[in-house]
């Protein structure tokens, strides 16, 4: 873990978010780079599929840290901050996948240029969104 947190910060992923002496080493507390951590679609189409393994890699890396540093504040309380990592099978067509691409990005769009108020709270939001390829359910029965 401590080399994926090196490489993430080398790579300017991560930044140091506050550092103290803790039995004679330094503790640092890392925060994710936010501007620095996109990946366009021009850039995505041009990665091979083992730079893929590796972003998605990295990507959880950060979402780790994060979530143990969410978790490691003396205030923290997963229910009553409507924490959740589910996971959801979906059935869907080409067309509907585009629907639903297009719902949460809308939804996601319509708040991210919020600004900091007094009675807002930051939230990570990191939507994972790749084909399980499990058979459709007819196939299955056709290949017993």
């Amino acid at each position: 873990m401590y080399r994926h947190v090196s490489l993430l910060a080398e790579a300017g992923l991560l930044e140091v978010a506050g550092e103290q002496r803790v039995h004679g080493a330094v503790e640092r507390r890392y925060r994710l780079h936010r501007a620095k951590a996109v990946i366009d679609r021009d850039a995505a189409a041009a990665m091979s599929l083992d730079e893929h393994r590796h972003g998605f890699a990295a990507a959880m890396g950060v979402l780790v840290s994060e979530f143990n540093g969410y978790l490691d504040r003396g205030h923290a309380d997963p229910t009553a901050d409507s924490v959740g990592y589910r996971q959801i099978a979906l059935w869907l067509n080409p067309d509907e996948l585009a629907e639903l691409i297009s719902e949460v990005r809308s939804a996601i769009l319509s708040k991210i240029e919020n600004e900091p108020a007094p009675d807002r709270r930051l939230h990570l939001l990191s939507p994972i969104l790749f084909p399980s390829e499990e058979p459709p359910p007819h196939e299955a029965d056709q290949q017993t």
